[in-house]
């Protein structure tokens, strides 16, 4: 099932810009772990069965087209910006730096930034509110961006078992709390998201 209209969006950007990368980000939300930005550029030619909005994906079918995208895409990056830096520079600020390095890294002219913020670099920058449901390019993005901090919260729920880590992502659920006030924060909680607690 390929959602064409995402490709035609992609296409018209094409027309404006040229060459772009589309960039999203996963992880701003949560309490603990990093901001995970990604940019990819796509082909014009690409097309992937079940691309979206990566909240809209099943687990196994974004583990599926994260294989596609990386194998087939002209080019991609992924940036892990750490609770250390979020709590140093705030997380739109830290957001902001990761899709910057990403847009940089890929050395990228042109770049369509999934919400209404665009970072401060020489690429030209649109931003496309929705952008993940909108363009092929920036839903791909998305999908690097939730399976990449997706598995580091996996790998860091097997450090520490007691916080459920594999089951909210870090995100503020009572669960997480509740772990919190008992066990304490662990070294990748953001200290800033719970002045309240500490």
């Amino acid at each position: 099932m390929v959602k064409e209209e995402l490709y035609v969006f992609d296409g018209e950007l094409r027309s404006r810009l040229g060459v772009f990368c589309g960039v999203d980000e996963a992880g701003r939300g949560p309490l603990a772990g990093p901001v995970c930005c990604a940019a990819v550029i796509l082909k014009d030619e690409s097309r992937f069965d079940w691309l979206d909005d990566s909240k809209k994906v099943t687990k196994s079918r974004r583990e599926e087209l994260y294989g596609e995208i990386t194998a087939q895409a002209e080019a991609w990056h992924v940036e892990l910006i750490d609770n250390d830096t979020i709590d140093e520079i705030n997380i739109l600020e830290a957001t902001m730096l990761g899709m910057k390095k990403c847009i940089e890294a890929l050395g990228c002219g042109a770049a369509a930034i999934d919400g209404n913020r665009a970072p401060k670099t020489d690429a030209e920058c649109v931003t496309v509110v929705k952008g993940d449901a909108k363009s092929a390019s920036i839903a791909a993005a998305s999908i690097l961006a939730k399976v990449t901090r997706d598995r580091f919260m996996d790998d860091l729920a097997e450090k520490y078992p007691q916080y459920g880590f594999e089951k909210h992502r870090g995100y503020p659920t009572k669960a997480h709390y509740e772990a919190i006030k008992q066990y304490g924060m662990t070294e990748y909680h953001r200290k800033s998201f719970l002045k309240k607690i500490h």
